[in-house]
């Protein structure tokens, strides 16, 4: 019997991890056109998303950290420095090594992009959802946050 019940509750669960990413994929992308964070490769904004949440870090640590070679991370923080999105300094434990870190001008940038998203977000759940809506949503974003963290 509870092999039935796996077998039948397999094409649901297909079908709604189908919808689940085109949903939030949907989402990403309108967030995205919220606020210009400029013409970054994946690349870079992986790493400008690490060096905001890791703080700073040396061109090896982040190669390591993207899984990709020291020489493809040199030429990724190299067109980030060129757009002065990233700068570079000396590592006061170690001399030898750079420190590569946000600038402060991309830093201003970087926040007012957040909240031109969190505004607009904030703006579509209150104009589209009732406030038991809201409720679910607030249940669903803790179930979609244990997923991420699979």
């Amino acid at each position: 019997m509870i092999k039935r019940a796996l077998v039948s509750e397999a094409p649901s669960l297909a079908a709604l991890a189908g919808e689940l990413r085109i949903s939030l994929g949907k989402l990403t992308r309108r967030l995205r056109e919220q606020a210009h964070a400029g013409d970054f490769t994946s690349a870079q904004k992986s790493v400008l998303l690490r060096l905001d949440r890791d703080g700073p870090a040396t061109v090896s640590a982040l190669a390591r950290a993207e899984s990709v070679r020291p020489q493809s991370m040199r030429i990724t923080v190299a067109g980030l420095q060129a757009m002065e999105a990233v700068s570079g300094r000396p590592d006061t434990t170690d001399g030898r090594q750079t420190l590569i870190d946000l600038t402060p001008r991309f830093r201003k940038t970087l926040k007012a992009s957040r909240v031109a998203k969190d505004d607009w977000l904030f703006r579509a759940l209150q104009m589209q959802l009732s406030p038991e809506e809201q409720g679910e949503l607030a249940a669903a974003v803790q179930l979609l946050q244990r997923l991420a963290d699979f």
